[in-house]
């Protein structure tokens, strides 16, 4: 099968890997950075959905507002992803 896809191999191993996070076998990925990336995905596709629904009664303060918003969300994960890397080092 791998000769006719080019990838097939891999996208098989991410999906195994992707079922055993709910089992307890052990995963190469992590279970709580999957939830949060999915969590923070959603997040920002309501934002999305949000500027697109009120873009046209929106006026300069309320845009800027809009995306300092989603840049302190977008910073808040990305220094949560740090914290839990240096944490998991030190195990």
């Amino acid at each position: 099968m791998s000769k006719w896809l080019f990838g097939t191999t891999n996208i098989r191993w991410g999906i195994k890997e992707l079922i055993k996070l709910g089992s307890s076998q052990p995963s190469y990925f992590s279970k709580k950075r999957i939830e949060s990336g999915i969590a923070f995905w959603i997040l920002v596709l309501g934002h999305v959905y949000w500027l697109l629904e009120h873009i046209k009664t929106m006026d300069a303060i309320d845009l800027t507002v809009w995306g300092s918003t989603l840049a302190v969300i977008c910073g808040y994960y990305t220094a949560q992803l740090g914290k839990d890397k240096l944490l998991d080092k030190s195990e």
